[in-house]
């Protein structure tokens, strides 16, 4: 063997450990009558701000008892099957993407076969999400979440489908309008509304 032969890079086997933890989808609840959005864990929040439009809803509340976060904006879109978020981050804190979107699948019409008092919006995570740095490039993050949900049956092929179709067709949309969000939603009729803040 020479003295210049390199052995090859090889990664160690992925280990259950590995993967993130392994967990059903996450369900979010956002009531617009009781002003509230329910989190993943139970969690009842106090939103400030709900905006109902043709195209989606959005909403806008304080993030509580987060080392980094302060404050959330969504537009939930359910044509797209699209979260797509603003983080409001501590002073000090390390900058992250300019837009969160999350996968999902969303029913306006929750409320009203639940018998609630007014619109209730039911939302499921779909696992994979897209960070977006505006400008500048697009990352698809948590899709060792996705197929450990699909390996342990928590979700059906059916549903990692449409999370990996809305993936390709979101990321390939953003990166056509110069990893602009906005300017590629306008494209299909949603015109994003933010909170602007100092």
């Amino acid at each position: 063997m020479s003295s210049d032969y390199i052995a090859p890079v090889t990664r160690p086997r992925v280990s259950p450990d590995d993967v993130a933890h392994i967990h059903p989808p996450k369900v979010e609840f956002f009531d617009v009558a009781a002003m509230s959005n329910t989190d993943p864990k139970g969690f009842r929040r106090v939103v400030d701000d709900y905006r109902l439009e043709d195209f989606g809803l959005y909403m806008a509340r304080a993030v509580d008892r987060h080392p980094e976060l302060t404050y959330v904006e969504s537009w939930l879109l359910p044509e797209l099957g699209l979260r797509v978020s603003r983080w409001q981050r501590r002073p000090g804190t390390p900058p992250r993407e300019d837009i969160y979107i999350d996968l999902v699948d969303i029913d306006p019409g929750y409320g009203e076969r639940s018998g609630a008092a007014g619109p209730v919006w039911r939302v499921v995570d779909i696992y994979l999400d897209i960070h977006v740095w505006t400008g500048s490039r697009v990352e698809v993050v948590d899709s060792d979440e996705l197929l450990a949900a699909l390996a342990e049956r928590l979700i059906d092929a059916e549903t990692a489908q449409r999370a990996l179709e809305r993936t390709y067709r979101t990321v390939e949309g953003i990166t056509r309008y110069g990893y602009d969000t906005g300017a590629w939603l306008k494209e299909h009729g949603v015109q994003l509304e933010w909170i602007e803040r100092d």
